[in-house]
């Protein structure tokens, strides 16, 4: 049993000045959680389900600073009294961002690490690991470069290193945030399985369809406090007015609606010519020999994971300089450098581009406009900041926000550039509903300012606040490409029905 009784908790962090910044986490929390319970927090960015996620596994009070107060007890034991490599064996965590919990360079290796540090027999280990890859359908995932797999496919790694030292108590902290419709059913598969094992899981998360008939209990948090708390046969009486009306994203992919697209007139176009590249591997890459889509559009890239999206986005700003082919732009045609200065990307893991000690700084310095000066751009960086809801961490670190704050953060930074290509790679990575749809309004807000927008996304809802056109991607190769209207509407739909 999981008993948190009057917890609370803030965290500390250190401003672009040095000074000692505070930052809630949860506030008088009571919360119990039985064995074999499926529990989902939920809520807006920030309101505390990730800190819960912490004070579960320990991180809170081991890893992260501030001031706890209240107690936390697993089966009678203290958490924050308990060695944190104790408090592992009986709860695994499976984390936002999966790169931050690997120890390898190899994924068979990376699975195995977690069963090797509680000195399991190496035979026991290598039947864990088959056992493993062969529940999850990852067997082709096993013995490859942990660089050059998917965020989606890094995120199934995660899972299955914990899957394989089988905890009592599972925390997962938006595990579906970079995965693709199949990768969310092989996840669904493994929590389903889980729980029919008689675990406890716990998991943090902004999309909710998948966990509809798996959840027993769901809590809905804000400011770091329980403001409603919903049973099994609640969650899934829930219509799509319920889940709008309470800020949270549908319980069913069915109920998202569209409304069609206001689309721009018709103009330039976007050519891609003999786009090759490959990885090191000799097997995972793009072969693009023509596609040409239209300018002045937002453009979502989709497919499965390991389709090739992430790499066509990198190679499209220029990042990948093998990469063979011309990109025409403006009838310009423009090969690798000629495009770094064309084009500005936000990554999907946005912590490899936050340089800055502040997140004033941060948006500035995509500000290559030498015309503007100092105090213009501050001041244009704090109209973009309010508009994404982060003027109150104007000075704050961006290492010091949580993972939807720093991504609204990178995009924010998007914004401000003044590169007619912006390119944003999976940009609702742990953003709830909310803001969501407030960046798929500066996304339009872009498009209307002239620029073109790539969007790599597997998030339908935010395909249908602000996209176009679509382009998917399988095994490096384009499939499909069309304007997105109500009469092809049954395309995407069937892409993210699985048909």
């Amino acid at each position: 049993m999981i008993e948190l009784q009057n917890v609370s908790f803030e965290y500390t962090a250190t401003g672009a000045n040095g000074e000692t910044l505070h930052k809630n986490g949860v506030r008088g929390l009571d919360l119990t959680i039985t064995d074999g319970e499926f529990v989902v927090l939920t809520g807006g960015s920030g309101c505390g389900k990730t800190t819960i996620t912490r004070l579960i596994n320990g991180l809170i009070p081991h890893y992260y600073n501030g001031e706890l107060n209240g107690s936390i007890i697993i089966d009678g034991v203290s958490v924050p009294n308990t060695p944190i490599f104790e408090t592992a064996k009986k709860v695994g965590s499976v984390f936002q961002n999966p790169r931050s919990q690997f120890f390898n360079v190899n994924t068979t290796d990376e699975i195995a690490f977690a069963a090797e540090n509680q000195c399991t027999e190496p035979e026991r280990i290598k039947e864990q690991i088959a056992e493993t890859a062969a529940s999850m359908r990852i067997e082709k995932l096993l013995d490859r470069s942990i660089f050059e797999l998917s965020g989606g496919e890094k995120q199934i790694i995660a899972c299955a290193s914990v899957s394989v030292l089988s905890p009592d108590i599972i925390v997962l902290d938006e595990p579906s945030s970079n995965l693709d419709i199949e990768a969310i059913e092989k996840l669904k598969a493994v929590l389903t399985d889980w729980k029919a094992q008689g675990k406890t899981i716990v998991i943090a998360e902004h999309r909710l369809y998948f966990l509809r008939e798996l959840a027993g209990r769901m809590i809905i948090l804000d400011n770091g406090k329980v403001v409603k708390e919903l049973h099994a046969e609640e969650i899934k009486a829930l219509t799509f007015d319920d889940t709008e009306q309470m800020g949270i994203r549908p319980l069913s992919l069915s109920d998202i609606r569209f409304n069609g697209c206001k689309t721009a007139s018709q103009g330039n176009t976007i050519r891609l010519e003999n786009f090759d590249f490959t990885y090191k591997d000799g097997k995972h890459g793009i072969n693009i020999p023509e596609l040409e889509l239209p300018e002045n559009r937002v453009i979502a890239i989709i497919g499965h994971n390991g389709a090739g999206k992430s790499t066509l986005a990198r190679n499209i700003c220029g990042l990948e300089r093998k990469c063979r082919g011309t990109l025409t732009l403006n009838c310009k045609a423009l090969k690798a450098k000629e495009r770094l200065r064309s084009c500005y990307m936000i990554m999907q893991d946005v912590n490899h581009q936050l340089f800055t000690e502040s997140v004033r700084d941060e948006v500035m310095l995509s500000m290559t406009d030498k015309a503007l000066t100092d105090e213009q751009k501050a001041g244009r960086a704090d109209e973009i900041l309010a508009q994404l809801d982060l003027i109150e961490y104007a000075d704050t670190h961006p290492m010091a926000l949580s993972g939807g704050q720093k991504q609204r953060t990178a995009i924010a930074s998007g914004i401000a550039s003044s590169k007619p290509v912006i390119i944003f790679d999976e940009p609702t990575s742990g953003l709830d509903l909310a803001h969501m749809k407030q960046v798929a309004g500066e996304i339009r807000k872009l498009r209307d300012m002239g620029k073109s927008v790539f969007v790599v996304t597997h998030d339908l809802e935010f395909i249908l606040s602000c996209c176009e056109h679509i382009v998917r991607l399988e095994n490096g190769e384009v499939v499909q490409n069309y304007e997105l209207t109500n009469d092809n509407f049954h395309l995407l739909t069937g892409f993210f029905d699985g048909h």
